[in-house]
């Protein structure tokens, strides 16, 4: 089964029993996270609200809920830890993922969109997601993507140069960067000062052996972290990825707040 280390969620509605095609019940519940789901079933599976429903992004599973006549019926699409690192950090146990329906997040290193997918359901139509990947390969799925979810922006390019795509966005509440890169740090960095708001959040994945395969992973996420702190970002929480990633952390927290103290 699938549990966060901080078992204890804070439930606050249920949804009806459903059948899966197998015919075992299904309850969904809401996790204490805004916009994110908890299937309880013969296992338990972390999932989001499908924003269009009926269309699969990789492959992933889906549950319907009967609604009655009044209402559509609704989706929910499971969140597979093992294709996505903010599931993983979810599942462990996160404080908060800074996540609500109507922002506006700038994701580095989109990839084919497993994760931005989820993203997209959870900021809803009244949000944006402005996908950047340098992959050209990535890129085509990301396109593919945007068709059919109209609130991803897909943009083609290195995240290393964010001038290059500065016509395309506006200032963003939250930057979130996946980018296995050896200045992945200097990569948040610059993207933010271009266009994170003041009070934005920050949700950053380290890839250890990217930056030094030969050191401690420990002290690889001391010295990014440190890299942040001195550009005005201020890191709330900070958690492994273990068991869905090796050398894997996570860092979150808010940028440029002394304003606010």
């Amino acid at each position: 089964m699938i549990y966060s280390k901080n078992s204890n969620f804070q439930i606050k509605e249920k949804k009806k029993k459903k059948k899966t095609q197998g015919g075992s019940k299904i309850i969904i519940e809401k996790h204490h996270h805004p916009g994110i789901f908890i299937a309880r079933g013969k296992e338990d599976a972390l999932c989001t609200k499908n924003l269009f429903p009926g269309i699969s992004v990789y492959g992933e599973k889906r549950i319907s809920v009967d609604k009655n006549e009044t209402k559509e019926n609704e989706e929910y699409r499971i969140w597979n830890p093992f294709r996505s690192k903010l599931a993983a950090a979810i599942l462990g146990g996160i404080d908060d993922t800074f996540l609500k329906s109507g922002m506006k997040i700038l994701y580095l290193g989109a990839a084919n969109g497993t994760t931005v997918s989820h993203i997209s359901d959870i900021v809803g139509k009244e949000g944006l997601v402005y996908a950047v990947e340098f992959s050209h390969r990535s890129g085509r799925d990301l396109l593919t993507l945007a068709k059919k979810r109209t609130n991803i922006i897909p943009i083609i390019e290195d995240a290393r140069h964010p001038q290059k795509y500065r016509v395309f966005l506006s200032m963003v509440d939250l930057i979130f960067s996946d980018v296995a890169q050896p200045d992945q740090a200097r990569i948040v960095i610059i993207n933010a000062h271009h266009f994170l708001r003041t009070g934005g959040y920050f949700i950053i994945t380290i890839k250890a052996s990217c930056i030094d395969s030969t050191a401690d992973p420990n002290f690889i996420f001391s010295k990014e972290i440190q890299k942040l702190q001195k550009e005005s970002f201020r890191p709330f929480e900070q958690i492994t990825l273990e068991p869905y990633e090796r050398d894997h952390a996570i860092v979150l927290g808010r940028y440029r707040i002394q304003k606010f103290a």
